[in-house]
């Protein structure tokens, strides 16, 4: 079966410091992926080795698609634009013709439910619309591989569980390939079809986890708290506590 992301044996060290190693992991095209483990696990340097951002020491990491989109736990929106603007200069970097940038950007942002927002500057928005606009801004990137790095983490818990929601619709509307990453073990089962867990440190694949569960999940489902629990149980394993 093809995949939207493969990475095959894919180690990466800096000076010393072997960050991740040995490294296989396989996504189907339209499959939803989240990545979880501790802190300084190499769960960020798996995303900056996969979105082209840094280049693996060892082994092939293979995107077919192309370049994939990547969202960071920070908005980083430019603060000069408006919510429009910023779409718009991922749109033109695209290739898009200008005649067509503001008709793409109100699009995209009628995707992420911010019909309203095109003309609102960064410092008018709540957080979590600031994290809609980096969804739409990342969607412009038209690829079909959309990599993000705790992009909720910020958020308060209503904010989260709403922008869980529009994840996942914008995720079977528009049949993307997502590969998330996430310290949060419950919302890596609510959003996953599979869940992968790291270890300590170098990171290497620990076990992943089929989440089976029919959507649409909440949080506080028995079903999604179960699993949660056993992979919690086995991340604390992995940290040695």
């Amino acid at each position: 079966m093809t995949s939207a992301v493969s990475l095959s044996g894919v180690g990466r060290t800096i000076g010393e410091r072997t960050i991740l190693k040995g490294v296989e992991l396989h996504v189907a095209p339209g499959e939803f992926v989240c990545v979880v483990g501790g802190s300084g696990c190499g769960k960020s340097s798996l995303l900056n080795v996969v979105s082209g951002l840094d280049a693996p020491t060892s082994g092939t990491v293979r995107v077919p698609g192309g370049r994939p989109a990547l969202m960071f736990q920070e908005h980083a929106l430019f603060p000069w634009l408006t919510a429009g603007g910023n779409i718009e200069f991922a749109l033109e970097l695209g290739g898009v013709p200008k005649r067509e940038l503001r008709c793409e950007a109100e699009e995209l942002l009628r995707l992420v439910r911010l019909p309203d927002a095109y003309g609102h500057r960064i410092h008018e928005l709540s957080g979590g619309m600031r994290q809609r606009v980096a969804l739409a801004r990342a969607l412009a990137r038209g690829s079909d591989v959309l990599l993000m790095d705790e992009p909720f983490a910020a958020l308060d818990a209503i904010t989260r569980d709403l922008l869980h929601e529009e994840l996942t619709r914008v995720w079977t509307e528009r049949k993307l390939t997502v590969l998330f990453v996430t310290h949060n073990v419950r919302e890596a089962v609510r959003l996953g079809q599979r869940v992968v867990l790291m270890t300590a440190g170098p990171g290497r694949i620990a076990r992943t986890w089929e989440v089976g569960i029919p959507y649409p999940r909440r949080a506080e489902d028995p079903e999604v708290s179960a699993l949660a629990r056993e992979i919690t149980g086995r991340l604390r394993e992995e940290i040695g506590e």
